[in-house]
């Protein structure tokens, strides 16, 4: 099986800074997209960025020239950058990827266990 392990919310000001890594572990084929999602209480889940694995990016509005997304394909780790940080940025983040764990298996949809990130003064 594989997993999805996300590590670096926390607490943080305004204006701030944090960096989200999310790591997938197991017995992996190979890797499609690899995404990061997040939930604010009370509203749905929404796309904040996604990037393929050629490298390819996608950002929602709201975190455009804030936000970076990006990975690093030897260590099946992706990663979100994220610099001025709003109040509206509260939510949990949750790490998405497209897992193939066989050859002539098609991929599947994983997701991490979430991380909370605050921002706050």
């Amino acid at each position: 099986q594989a997993q999805l392990v996300e590590s670096g919310g926390g607490l943080v000001q305004p204006g701030g800074s944090l960096r989200l890594s999310c790591a997938a572990s197991g017995s992996i084929f190979s890797i499609g997209s690899m995404g990061w999602y997040r939930q604010a209480p009370g509203k749905q889940r929404e796309l904040v960025a996604t990037i393929t694995s050629g490298g390819s990016t996608n950002y929602a509005d709201s975190v455009k020239g804030r936000f970076t997304i990006s990975r690093d394909n030897a260590k099946n780790t992706v990663y979100l950058q994220m610099n001025g940080l709003k109040p509206e940025d509260t939510a949990v983040y949750y790490c998405n990827a497209e897992l193939q764990l066989r050859l002539r298996r098609p991929p599947s949809d994983y997701w991490g266990q979430g991380t909370q990130v605050a921002v706050s003064s």
